[in-house]
């Protein structure tokens, strides 16, 4: 299982817990992300990567000749 799968899993797990939910309620994952109003966690750590990314190459124009 990858990473991503697994983040958007334990994302499930703990959205469910904290509204109470159990899998056997059968609640459609988009149900419960309106419910919670939180953003996808893979969308944001793919977002972070390339800002980060973007940080670092910015940063190699303030050093020119190292």
């Amino acid at each position: 299982m990858g990473l991503i799968s697994r983040l958007r899993v334990t994302e499930g797990a703990m959205e469910r817990a904290m509204l109470g939910v159990s899998l056997r309620d059968q609640i459609k994952n988009k149900e419960i992300l309106r419910r919670t109003r939180i953003t996808d966690l893979a969308q944001r750590v793919a977002y972070q990567k390339w800002q980060w990314v973007r940080h670092i190459d910015s940063s190699e124009d303030r050093w020119p000749g190292i």
